[in-house]
């Protein structure tokens, strides 16, 4: 793979607005596979006939095959200067693993498809956050505008889907899931390398960054808070089907979740400035954990899916703000490593815990223990946020 260079000079306004559709077109894309992936394969495997802890176990593996997927593709791209190029090789790969789920029935050999899936599937986002936030300095437009468009993604096609899988069952999962990659691949080809002049690049310089204790403590807090996360995302649709949910309504309540991430990503893009990052940290994470104690508590489908407008104030906040600390801590000479890490952290790690960890509380104790174990997950977080603040002022 050769090194790219582009020159970082601001483009005329139609070229600019172009660059801008077609990162938001992508954006749509991308996010309606992970619809799919979030939403509907764990209820694609609930059919099959999978327990919840075969579920927790494919729901695990992925995430720890994405460690080493996420680092390898986020040095590769600080690497070789390209983004562009290494979304093209993992989308295809998302193809052909996808395809491979078509005649397989067996929990084993599912697995193993899987772990492919998710060693092309997660290096997805944090690569395109980091194109994305390059590319504002080019485009004049910042993340969240363009992020808000994954959103819409996710929304439209977590409730359309539903809809339709209601009707044609979980069976057509798999080619929803091919259209919406295919998609995302033929648009990827519209996209710009956003990327500083090719140079050789330091490593050791970040890996003595990872050493700062102000990472460290970061990277540690986050760990706690997303596995909360990844607890509440893995297993919410096996919860609301438990309950009695239809498919449709399981995909009203990722719909919900994600058009109410519009706004707080709107004003955040516009307002998120005037705030500091650690404060906001910690009342996401305050939140998540009311919002976890809350699906503890409830008893019908409904209650569940109301709960999902709290997204806005977890997620939403949670997200961009992190994204925005990161890009304080992280030079943009390793905005890729550093995302990858981000996503190690996010993704990996944390899912890994969570679906083996969360797979177990769940099928031996109970949905009620394995949302409390989560809420108090969030509450932690919330405090080492929050400390972590107060000790940096006492610092200055």
């Amino acid at each position: 793979m050769e090194p790219t260079s582009h020159a970082a000079v601001k483009p005329g306004l139609s070229t600019a607005q172009k660059e801008t559709t077609a990162l938001r077109a992508f954006s749509f894309a991308a996010y309606a596979t992970q619809a799919l992936t979030v939403s509907y394969f764990p209820l694609y495997f609930l059919d099959k006939g999978f327990s919840e802890q075969q579920i927790g176990v494919i729901y695990s593996t992925g995430p720890l095959i994405s460690i080493v997927a996420n680092l390898i593709m986020g040095i590769a791209s600080d690497k070789y200067r390209t983004i562009k190029k290494l979304l093209h090789v993992l989308l295809f790969g998302q193809l052909v693993m996808v395809s491979l789920l078509f005649p397989i029935d067996t929990f084993v050999l599912t697995c193993l498809v899987m772990v492919g899936f998710y060693f092309f599937q997660t290096p997805i986002n944090p690569l395109s956050d980091s194109l994305i936030l390059l590319s504002s300095s080019h485009t004049g437009r910042p993340y969240a505008h363009i992020r808000i468009f994954g959103s819409l993604g996710f929304a439209l096609s977590a409730y359309a889907f539903g809809l339709l899988l209601k009707q044609a069952g979980s069976g057509y999962t798999i080619p929803l899931a091919l259209c919406t990659i295919g998609v995302s691949l033929a648009l990827t080809y519209l996209l710009r390398d956003y990327q500083g002049a090719a140079k050789k690049m330091d490593f050791s310089g970040f890996f003595h960054l990872l050493r700062k204790p102000e990472v460290v403590s970061f990277f540690a807090i986050l760990l706690v808070i997303s596995t909360a996360h990844r607890m509440y995302e893995g297993f919410l649709a096996v919860t609301l089907r438990h309950m009695g949910a239809s498919d449709s309504l399981v995909g009203l309540a990722w719909m919900l979740s994600a058009c109410s991430e519009i706004p707080i990503f709107f004003l955040l893009g516009k307002y998120g400035h005037k705030f500091k990052e650690l404060p906001l940290l910690f009342i996401a994470s305050a939140l998540y954990a009311i919002r976890l104690l809350l699906v503890a508590e409830m008893t019908e489908p409904w209650m569940v899916v109301i709960t999902q407008l709290m997204h806005s104030v977890t997620f939403g906040i949670f997200f961009t703000t992190s994204l925005r600390y990161i890009s304080h801590l992280i030079p943009d000479d390793f905005r890729s490593s550093g995302q990858a890490v981000f996503a190690v952290v996010w993704n990996g790690i944390s899912g890994a815990i969570s679906g083996l960890f969360g797979g177990y509380v769940y099928g031996h104790m109970g949905r009620e223990s394995f949302y409390l174990i989560a809420s108090g997950l969030a509450c932690a977080a919330a405090m080492g946020f929050i400390a972590k603040h107060l000790s940096g002022r006492r610092s200055t």
